[in-house]
């Protein structure tokens, strides 16, 4: 027994040097990527794409849960030659991370307002696509953990670049780098990071569930439940999560139904 737990004990560092490797590696790629154009085109040749139209992420239903497909540069392309759109919108995708292989992930808004070109019909593409571009706040109920904080990040950053087109201080149009992870403004050299802030007004006015759903979903021992329709599965972070605590406390306060801008 002493033995085992002696093997355990020297496994566990190595392990953790090795997650913490991986991180780090991950963390190094993705830096190069924001900072240097040439290398993040390069890394578009061999990269994914996650499509959205409207924000909204594309979704396929698999047999028990959806799934955001992917598409690589060259699907990509016939896909935006198919529906008489130039290569170049590829150029307003932006990058949202990266896998423990140095594949890089791309999210691209399929009519952002920044595009010249018409937008692409919605129901076009579903069918061609054979998925469906779900509003997200209804496709988290139905993605992984993974994909969902993925797919939240993308829309926060492609919903960024669209309200930050133009400079604050001289008006005029301001242009992102490839990966997205900044805009200059030629003119007055000013430069724009992403800054993703929470509207709590906007959270308030969204409507997921009602106060009431969320109280009795707090009550029931089985953390999946449903609305009243069935329609959406209610998910509840387990008892002993900090989340969980979170939506308690929320719920508890006398004060819950309004929040300051």
């Amino acid at each position: 027994m002493s033995l085992y737990c002696g093997i355990a004990c020297r496994r566990k560092p190595f392990w953790c040097y090795r997650l913490l490797s991986t991180y780090v590696t991950k963390t190094r790629y993705l830096f190069e990527l924001k900072e240097d154009n040439d290398a993040c085109k390069k890394a578009q040749q061999t990269g994914a794409f996650y499509l959205f139209h409207g924000l909204a992420p594309l979704l396929q239903k698999s047999e028990h849960q959806y799934l955001p497909p992917k598409y690589n540069l060259a699907e990509l392309e016939r896909l935006l030659g198919k529906f008489g759109q130039d290569a170049q919108r590829i150029e307003d995708s932006v990058l949202i991370g990266c896998s423990e292989n140095h594949e890089a992930w791309f999210a691209l808004n399929l009519n952002s307002s920044s595009s010249t070109n018409a937008s692409l019909q919605k129901l076009e593409m579903e069918r061609e696509l054979q998925g469906s571009f779900t509003e997200l706040r209804k496709a988290l109920f139905w993605l992984n953990v993974k994909d969902a904080s993925l797919l939240s990040t993308a829309q926060a950053l492609l919903r960024w670049h669209e309200a930050h087109q133009f400079c604050s201080r001289c008006g005029q149009p301001t242009k992102k780098n490839v990966a997205g992870s900044k805009r200059v403004c030629p003119a007055s050299k000013s430069i724009y990071y992403p800054q993703i802030q929470v509207n709590l007004r906007e959270l308030e006015a969204a409507d997921w569930f009602s106060h009431d759903e969320v109280v009795t979903a707090l009550r029931r021992n089985d953390p999946y439940t449903q609305q009243q329709n069935g329609t959406v599965p209610f998910w509840l972070p387990p008892k002993l999560a900090i989340a969980h605590h979170l939506i308690k406390e929320w719920v508890e306060k006398p004060t819950c139904s309004t929040l300051p801008a």
